[in-house]
Protein backbone atom coordinates (compact mmCIF):
# COMPACT_ATOMS: atom_id res chain seq x y z
CA UNK A 1 0.00 0.00 0.00
CA UNK A 2 1.47 3.56 -0.97
CA UNK A 3 1.96 5.98 1.54
CA UNK A 4 -0.10 9.14 0.97
CA UNK A 5 1.56 11.82 3.50
CA UNK A 6 -0.40 14.72 4.78
CA UNK A 7 1.23 15.20 8.09
CA UNK A 8 4.33 17.57 7.14
CA UNK A 9 3.64 20.02 9.58
CA UNK A 10 4.59 16.66 12.29
CA UNK A 11 7.67 16.50 10.08
CA UNK A 12 8.82 16.29 6.48
CA UNK A 13 10.76 13.51 4.21
CA UNK A 14 14.41 14.81 3.70
CA UNK A 15 14.77 15.59 0.15
CA UNK A 16 17.50 13.62 -1.49
CA UNK A 17 19.72 16.94 -2.59
CA UNK A 18 19.80 16.79 1.32
CA UNK A 19 20.50 13.78 2.04
CA UNK A 20 23.58 13.60 -0.96
CA UNK A 21 25.19 16.76 0.54
CA UNK A 22 25.23 15.18 4.13
CA UNK A 23 26.06 11.43 3.00
CA UNK A 24 30.13 12.44 3.38
CA UNK A 25 30.25 13.94 6.95
CA UNK A 26 29.68 10.59 8.36
CA UNK A 27 32.54 8.43 6.49
CA UNK A 28 35.04 10.74 4.85
CA UNK A 29 34.79 14.35 5.77
CA UNK A 30 34.17 13.10 9.65
CA UNK A 31 36.62 15.68 11.51
CA UNK A 32 35.69 17.72 14.46
CA UNK A 33 34.91 21.69 13.01
CA UNK A 34 37.03 22.86 16.20
CA UNK A 35 40.10 20.86 15.55
CA UNK A 36 42.74 23.10 14.00
CA UNK A 37 44.37 20.56 11.60
CA UNK A 38 43.10 21.17 7.78
CA UNK A 39 40.91 18.05 8.14
CA UNK A 40 38.99 19.76 10.57
CA UNK A 41 39.17 23.37 8.63
CA UNK A 42 37.26 21.63 5.71
CA UNK A 43 34.55 20.29 7.82
CA UNK A 44 34.47 23.94 9.43
CA UNK A 45 34.02 25.46 6.01
CA UNK A 46 30.94 23.12 5.36
CA UNK A 47 29.31 24.74 8.77
CA UNK A 48 30.32 28.21 7.04
CA UNK A 49 28.58 27.32 4.00
CA UNK A 50 25.49 25.98 5.88
CA UNK A 51 25.35 29.26 8.02
CA UNK A 52 25.56 31.23 4.40
CA UNK A 53 22.81 28.89 3.06
CA UNK A 54 19.98 29.56 6.31
CA UNK A 55 20.39 33.37 6.63
CA UNK A 56 19.93 33.68 2.60
CA UNK A 57 16.88 32.03 3.41
CA UNK A 58 15.98 34.06 5.88
CA UNK A 59 17.32 37.22 4.84
CA UNK A 60 19.77 38.02 7.67
CA UNK A 61 23.43 38.10 8.53
CA UNK A 62 25.02 34.74 8.92
CA UNK A 63 26.61 35.98 12.41
CA UNK A 64 23.63 36.04 14.00
CA UNK A 65 22.73 32.02 12.76
CA UNK A 66 23.31 29.85 15.69
CA UNK A 67 22.91 26.39 15.24
CA UNK A 68 20.70 24.06 17.64
CA UNK A 69 19.54 20.53 17.79
CA UNK A 70 15.67 21.53 17.17
CA UNK A 71 13.12 23.92 17.16
CA UNK A 72 12.19 23.33 21.10
CA UNK A 73 16.20 24.21 21.90
CA UNK A 74 16.13 27.92 19.76
CA UNK A 75 12.67 28.04 21.99
CA UNK A 76 14.07 27.42 25.29
CA UNK A 77 17.51 28.96 24.41
CA UNK A 78 15.50 32.32 23.42
CA UNK A 79 12.78 32.73 26.61
CA UNK A 80 15.00 31.85 29.15
CA UNK A 81 18.21 33.60 27.48
CA UNK A 82 16.28 36.99 26.83
CA UNK A 83 15.03 36.58 30.37
CA UNK A 84 18.36 36.04 31.60
CA UNK A 85 19.88 39.31 30.15
CA UNK A 86 17.15 41.69 31.60
CA UNK A 87 16.89 40.00 35.48
CA UNK A 88 15.26 43.05 36.46
CA UNK A 89 11.87 42.37 34.14
CA UNK A 90 9.99 39.74 35.12
CA UNK A 91 6.81 39.66 33.02
CA UNK A 92 6.19 37.23 30.02
CA UNK A 93 3.64 37.94 27.14
CA UNK A 94 2.61 34.81 24.71
CA UNK A 95 -0.40 33.54 23.26
CA UNK A 96 -2.89 31.03 24.43
CA UNK A 97 -1.94 28.82 21.15
CA UNK A 98 1.06 28.36 21.39
CA UNK A 99 2.93 25.89 20.58
CA UNK A 100 3.87 23.36 23.55
CA UNK A 101 7.90 24.21 23.07
CA UNK A 102 6.46 28.06 24.06
CA UNK A 103 3.43 27.69 26.48
CA UNK A 104 5.04 24.83 28.91
CA UNK A 105 8.58 26.81 28.97
CA UNK A 106 6.29 30.48 30.28
CA UNK A 107 4.14 28.34 32.44
CA UNK A 108 7.02 26.72 34.08
CA UNK A 109 8.72 30.38 34.30
CA UNK A 110 5.13 31.31 35.75
CA UNK A 111 5.62 28.77 38.70
CA UNK A 112 9.44 30.63 39.11
CA UNK A 113 7.70 34.10 40.00
CA UNK A 114 7.39 35.47 36.56
CA UNK A 115 4.60 37.04 35.55
CA UNK A 116 3.40 35.52 32.24
CA UNK A 117 0.02 36.57 30.35
CA UNK A 118 -1.35 34.69 27.75
CA UNK A 119 -3.31 36.41 24.93
CA UNK A 120 -6.47 35.05 23.69
CA UNK A 121 -7.28 35.21 19.82
CA UNK A 122 -11.07 34.86 18.37
CA UNK A 123 -12.78 31.99 16.37
CA UNK A 124 -10.28 32.63 13.41
CA UNK A 125 -7.64 31.95 15.82
CA UNK A 126 -6.54 35.90 15.32
CA UNK A 127 -4.74 37.03 17.83
CA UNK A 128 -6.26 39.50 20.39
CA UNK A 129 -3.83 42.97 19.31
CA UNK A 130 -6.17 45.48 21.78
CA UNK A 131 -5.31 43.41 24.26
CA UNK A 132 -1.21 42.66 23.68
CA UNK A 133 -1.37 46.31 23.29
CA UNK A 134 -2.69 46.79 26.67
CA UNK A 135 -0.64 44.61 28.81
CA UNK A 136 3.15 45.35 26.85
CA UNK A 137 4.81 47.62 29.75
CA UNK A 138 8.14 48.70 31.34
CA UNK A 139 8.13 44.96 33.49
CA UNK A 140 7.75 43.17 30.23
CA UNK A 141 11.18 41.47 29.30
CA UNK A 142 10.02 39.62 26.24
CA UNK A 143 6.93 39.18 23.83
CA UNK A 144 6.55 35.62 22.08
CA UNK A 145 4.13 34.97 19.36
CA UNK A 146 4.55 32.11 16.88
CA UNK A 147 4.60 33.23 13.18
CA UNK A 148 1.86 30.61 12.41
CA UNK A 149 0.04 28.18 14.29
CA UNK A 150 1.18 24.82 13.45
CA UNK A 151 -2.41 23.50 14.24
CA UNK A 152 -4.42 25.99 11.73
CA UNK A 153 -1.96 27.03 9.66
CA UNK A 154 -2.73 30.79 11.01
CA UNK A 155 0.13 33.40 10.44
CA UNK A 156 -0.25 36.32 13.24
CA UNK A 157 1.21 40.23 12.05
CA UNK A 158 4.78 39.52 13.67
CA UNK A 159 5.83 42.24 11.83
CA UNK A 160 3.32 44.69 13.38
CA UNK A 161 4.07 42.72 17.32
CA UNK A 162 7.26 43.49 16.81
CA UNK A 163 7.43 47.05 16.36
CA UNK A 164 5.03 47.34 19.15
CA UNK A 165 7.18 45.50 21.30
CA UNK A 166 10.33 47.51 20.34
CA UNK A 167 8.33 50.66 20.99
CA UNK A 168 8.17 49.55 24.63
CA UNK A 169 11.80 48.02 25.27
CA UNK A 170 10.66 44.92 25.01
CA UNK A 171 12.62 41.81 23.05
CA UNK A 172 10.47 39.79 20.64
CA UNK A 173 10.75 36.43 19.86
CA UNK A 174 8.33 34.09 17.43
CA UNK A 175 8.61 30.28 17.05
CA UNK A 176 8.74 30.24 13.16
CA UNK A 177 9.18 26.66 13.23
CA UNK A 178 6.02 26.04 10.82
CA UNK A 179 6.95 29.45 8.66
CA UNK A 180 9.76 29.35 7.82
CA UNK A 181 10.52 27.97 3.87
CA UNK A 182 6.43 28.07 3.34
CA UNK A 183 5.94 32.54 3.40
CA UNK A 184 8.86 34.90 2.14
CA UNK A 185 10.72 36.01 5.49
CA UNK A 186 13.37 38.81 5.05
CA UNK A 187 14.95 39.30 9.01
CA UNK A 188 17.17 42.58 7.84
CA UNK A 189 14.12 44.71 7.32
CA UNK A 190 12.51 43.28 10.93
CA UNK A 191 12.15 44.61 14.66
CA UNK A 192 12.45 40.84 15.09
CA UNK A 193 14.86 40.04 17.86
CA UNK A 194 15.02 35.91 17.99
CA UNK A 195 13.38 33.57 15.79
CA UNK A 196 13.26 29.70 15.85
CA UNK A 197 12.96 27.12 13.45
CA UNK A 198 13.32 23.35 13.14
CA UNK A 199 15.04 21.25 10.76
CA UNK A 200 12.54 18.26 10.17
CA UNK A 201 10.06 21.04 8.94
CA UNK A 202 11.42 21.72 5.89
CA UNK A 203 13.01 18.57 4.26
CA UNK A 204 15.95 18.51 6.64
CA UNK A 205 17.07 15.95 9.23
CA UNK A 206 15.52 15.72 12.66
CA UNK A 207 17.82 17.03 15.35
CA UNK A 208 18.87 20.42 13.94
CA UNK A 209 17.45 23.53 14.46
CA UNK A 210 18.70 26.96 14.38
CA UNK A 211 18.02 30.44 16.71
CA UNK A 212 18.22 33.91 14.96
CA UNK A 213 19.72 36.45 17.21
CA UNK A 214 19.35 39.93 15.82
CA UNK A 215 22.89 41.66 16.02
CA UNK A 216 23.04 43.88 19.14
CA UNK A 217 20.41 41.66 21.09
CA UNK A 218 21.65 40.56 24.73
CA UNK A 219 21.26 37.48 25.25
CA UNK A 220 22.40 34.73 28.34
CA UNK A 221 24.14 31.29 26.67
CA UNK A 222 21.59 28.48 26.91
CA UNK A 223 24.37 26.01 27.23
CA UNK A 224 27.66 26.15 28.37
CA UNK A 225 30.56 24.61 27.77
CA UNK A 226 32.82 24.86 24.74
CA UNK A 227 33.34 27.78 22.51
CA UNK A 228 31.17 26.57 20.19
CA UNK A 229 28.69 29.14 17.84
CA UNK A 230 30.75 32.16 18.67
CA UNK A 231 30.17 31.18 22.59
CA UNK A 232 26.01 31.26 22.09
CA UNK A 233 25.57 27.87 22.01
CA UNK A 234 28.02 24.93 23.81
CA UNK A 235 29.01 21.44 22.33
CA UNK A 236 30.59 19.93 19.45
CA UNK A 237 28.21 20.49 15.89
CA UNK A 238 25.85 17.96 14.60
CA UNK A 239 27.67 18.49 11.34
CA UNK A 240 25.67 16.77 8.71
CA UNK A 241 22.35 17.86 10.14
CA UNK A 242 23.92 21.38 9.87
CA UNK A 243 25.06 21.30 6.23
CA UNK A 244 21.50 19.13 5.81
CA UNK A 245 19.61 22.04 7.25
CA UNK A 246 21.55 24.35 4.66
CA UNK A 247 20.60 22.45 1.70
CA UNK A 248 17.15 22.45 2.84
CA UNK A 249 16.88 26.16 3.23
CA UNK A 250 18.31 26.30 -0.18
CA UNK A 251 15.87 24.32 -1.63
CA UNK A 252 13.37 26.16 0.35
CA UNK A 253 14.48 29.71 -1.10
CA UNK A 254 14.06 28.36 -4.78
CA UNK A 255 10.66 26.22 -3.62
CA UNK A 256 8.84 28.89 -1.59
CA UNK A 257 7.01 30.14 -5.09
CA UNK A 258 5.60 26.85 -5.75
CA UNK A 259 4.59 26.43 -2.04
CA UNK A 260 2.19 29.70 -2.78
CA UNK A 261 0.89 28.41 -5.91
CA UNK A 262 1.44 24.70 -6.48
CA UNK A 263 1.42 23.47 -3.02
CA UNK A 264 -1.56 25.84 -2.48
CA UNK A 265 -3.49 24.82 -5.05
CA UNK A 266 -3.72 21.19 -3.82
CA UNK A 267 -4.45 21.84 -0.32
CA UNK A 268 -7.78 24.18 -1.56
CA UNK A 269 -8.54 21.63 -4.05
CA UNK A 270 -8.50 18.88 -0.82
CA UNK A 271 -10.10 21.26 0.91
CA UNK A 272 -13.07 22.14 -1.20
CA UNK A 273 -13.72 18.67 -2.42
CA UNK A 274 -13.96 17.41 1.29
CA UNK A 275 -16.26 20.46 2.20
CA UNK A 276 -18.50 19.90 -0.30
CA UNK A 277 -18.66 15.52 -0.22
CA UNK A 278 -19.23 15.73 3.72
CA UNK A 279 -21.71 17.46 5.35
CA UNK A 280 -20.91 19.28 9.13
CA UNK A 281 -17.86 20.14 8.80
CA UNK A 282 -16.28 23.15 8.99
CA UNK A 283 -12.52 25.14 8.25
CA UNK A 284 -11.00 26.47 11.40
CA UNK A 285 -8.49 28.65 11.37
CA UNK A 286 -8.21 32.86 9.68
CA UNK A 287 -9.16 31.72 6.02
CA UNK A 288 -7.29 34.41 4.27
CA UNK A 289 -3.59 34.59 6.48
CA UNK A 290 -3.05 30.73 6.48
CA UNK A 291 0.14 28.94 5.37
CA UNK A 292 -0.22 28.03 1.64
CA UNK A 293 -0.31 24.18 2.97
CA UNK A 294 -2.58 23.93 5.89
CA UNK A 295 -6.05 23.20 6.27
CA UNK A 296 -7.97 22.02 10.01
CA UNK A 297 -11.34 20.73 9.28
CA UNK A 298 -13.79 19.76 12.27
CA UNK A 299 -15.91 17.28 11.81
CA UNK A 300 -18.93 16.90 13.66
CA UNK A 301 -20.32 14.27 16.00
CA UNK A 302 -17.55 12.00 15.34
CA UNK A 303 -14.08 11.71 16.85
CA UNK A 304 -11.20 13.12 15.41
CA UNK A 305 -8.65 9.74 16.17
CA UNK A 306 -11.25 7.30 14.72
CA UNK A 307 -10.90 9.15 11.27
CA UNK A 308 -6.85 9.10 11.90
CA UNK A 309 -7.60 5.06 12.42
CA UNK A 310 -9.66 5.37 9.04
CA UNK A 311 -7.59 7.45 7.12
CA UNK A 312 -5.05 4.94 8.11
CA UNK A 313 -6.31 2.08 6.60
CA UNK A 314 -5.80 3.81 3.03
CA UNK A 315 -2.26 4.52 3.50
CA UNK A 316 -3.33 8.74 4.25
CA UNK A 317 -1.15 10.06 6.53
CA UNK A 318 -2.67 12.99 8.88
CA UNK A 319 -3.15 14.41 12.52
CA UNK A 320 -5.60 15.42 15.14
CA UNK A 321 -3.08 18.60 15.98
CA UNK A 322 0.46 18.70 17.08
CA UNK A 323 2.60 16.12 17.04
CA UNK A 324 3.99 16.93 20.78
CA UNK A 325 0.79 16.08 21.89
CA UNK A 326 -0.70 13.63 20.05
CA UNK A 327 -1.87 10.38 21.98
CA UNK A 328 -4.21 12.83 24.21
CA UNK A 329 -7.61 12.50 24.72
CA UNK A 330 -8.09 16.11 25.31
CA UNK A 331 -9.13 18.55 22.86
CA UNK A 332 -6.65 20.53 20.91
CA UNK A 333 -6.27 24.28 23.36
CA UNK A 334 -5.54 25.90 19.99
CA UNK A 335 -9.25 24.96 19.53
CA UNK A 336 -10.53 25.35 22.58
CA UNK A 337 -8.85 29.11 22.82
CA UNK A 338 -10.49 29.27 19.59
CA UNK A 339 -13.58 28.89 20.93
CA UNK A 340 -14.43 26.47 18.64
CA UNK A 341 -17.71 23.97 20.16
CA UNK A 342 -17.29 20.77 21.71
CA UNK A 343 -18.42 18.56 18.94
CA UNK A 344 -16.43 20.08 16.68
CA UNK A 345 -13.31 20.30 17.99
CA UNK A 346 -12.89 16.45 19.16
CA UNK A 347 -13.53 16.02 15.19
CA UNK A 348 -10.68 18.20 13.89
CA UNK A 349 -8.36 16.67 11.31
CA UNK A 350 -5.21 19.03 10.25
CA UNK A 351 -4.07 18.03 6.81
CA UNK A 352 -0.57 19.31 5.95
CA UNK A 353 1.23 19.04 2.39
CA UNK A 354 4.43 19.48 0.89
CA UNK A 355 6.09 20.12 -2.70
CA UNK A 356 6.05 16.20 -2.79
CA UNK A 357 2.37 15.67 -3.21
CA UNK A 358 0.48 15.23 -6.11
CA UNK A 359 -3.19 15.63 -7.30
CA UNK A 360 -3.95 11.95 -7.22
CA UNK A 361 -3.45 11.50 -3.68
CA UNK A 362 -5.64 14.38 -2.96
CA UNK A 363 -8.28 13.08 -5.27
CA UNK A 364 -7.95 9.83 -3.63
CA UNK A 365 -8.44 11.29 -0.23
CA UNK A 366 -11.65 13.33 -1.55
CA UNK A 367 -12.95 10.02 -2.78
CA UNK A 368 -12.50 8.35 0.32
CA UNK A 369 -13.33 11.05 2.94
CA UNK A 370 -17.48 10.53 2.85
CA UNK A 371 -17.22 7.00 3.26
CA UNK A 372 -15.28 7.47 6.35
CA UNK A 373 -17.32 10.42 7.84
CA UNK A 374 -20.42 8.36 6.73
CA UNK A 375 -19.33 5.15 8.24
CA UNK A 376 -18.66 6.62 11.63
CA UNK A 377 -21.75 9.20 11.52
CA UNK A 378 -23.69 5.70 11.64
CA UNK A 379 -22.16 4.30 14.93
CA UNK A 380 -21.73 7.85 16.68
CA UNK A 381 -24.24 8.65 19.63
CA UNK A 382 -24.12 12.21 19.19
CA UNK A 383 -25.57 12.51 15.70
CA UNK A 384 -28.93 14.84 16.40
CA UNK A 385 -31.45 11.85 15.48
Amino acid sequence: MEIIYFDNNATTKVAEEVLEEMRPLFCDLYGNPSSMHTFGGRIGHRIKKAREQVASLLGCEPSEIVFTSCGTESDNAAIRGALAAVPNKRKVITSRVEHPAVLTVCRDLENAGFTVVEIGVDRQGRLNLDELDAQIDANTALVTIMYANNETGTVFPVERIARMAAERGALFHTDAVQAVGKIPLNLSRSHIDLLSLSGHKLHAPKGVGVLYVRKGTRLAPFMLGGHQEAGRRAGTENVPGIVGLGKACELAARNIKMENTRVKALRDRLEKGILESCPDCRINGDSENRLPNTTNISFEFIEGEAILLMLDKYGICASSGSACTSGSLEPSHVLRAMGVPFTAAHGSIRFSLSRYNTQEEVDFTIEKMPRIVNQLRELSPFVPK
